[in-house]
C-alpha cells in the first residue's frame, strides 16, 4: 500500500470517520507538530494507537507552526512530516490544520479518545471537554525521558 494515501483532506477524514462510527471502531486522536521525528514520538503514537481501533494524527500545518514556535520552525515543511508520519505503522492516517489549535477539527471529527503527550495536563487538553461531553475518553501519556524535537535542534545547532 501506497502509505502517502494516509494522508487525508479535513473533509475525508470527516467521511472516514463516519465510516468507523458505522462500525463501532474506535478513534483515537492526536495532534502535534512532528517537526523532527524522534523515538519518543514513535513510543507516544504507539501507546496512542494501543488504546483504540484507529490513530488518526492531526498535524500542525507550516504556518501554524510558525504562528506557535516562531519564524525558524518547523525545520521540516508539512509535505515532508505528513509522509513520514503516514510511513508509521501506528499512525492510521494524517491530516493537516492551519489553525492555532485543533479544536475545529476535534470538533468534526468527534473522536473517541482524545490523548496528548504528558507534558499537557487533561484540563488543557484543547477539545477534552468536547470529547468528554460525547462520552468519549481524554488521555494525557507519558514522555520518553530524554527526547524532545527542541532539545534536538539546540544539539543540531551546537554542532553547526
Amino acid at each position: 500500500m501506497d502509505y502517502r494515501r494516509k494522508i487525508l483532506t479535513r473533509s475525508e477524514a470527516v467521511e472516514l470517520r463516519s465510516k468507523l462510527a458505522a462500525t463501532g471502531s474506535r478513534l483515537v486522536f492526536t495532534n502535534g507538530c512532528f517537526d523532527l521525528l524522534h523515538p519518543g514520538h514513535l513510543r507516544y503514537l504507539a501507546e496512542a494507537r494501543a488504546l483504540g481501533d484507529f490513530l488518526l494524527v492531526g498535524l500542525n500545518s507550516d504556518s501554524s507552526i510558525r504562528f506557535l514556535k516562531g519564524p525558524l520552525r518547523p525545520i521540516s515543511l508539512e509535505g515532508v512530516r505528513a509522509e513520514m508520519l503516514a510511513g508509521l505503522a501506528a499512525v492510521d492516517a494524517v491530516v493537516l490544520f492551519g489553525e492555532e489549535t485543533p479544536l475545529a477539527l476535534i470538533t468534526a471529527l468527534s473522536p473517541d479518545i482524545l490523548v496528548k503527550g504528558g507534558d499537557w495536563p487533561v484540563d488543557r487538553i484543547v477539545g477534552a471537554e468536547i470529547v468528554k461531553s460525547r462520552g468519549g475518553l481524554v488521555c494525557s501519556l507519558s514522555l520518553a525521558e530524554g527526547f524532545s524535537t527542541t532539545a534536538l535542534i539546540a544539539e543540531i545547532q551546537k554542532k553547526v
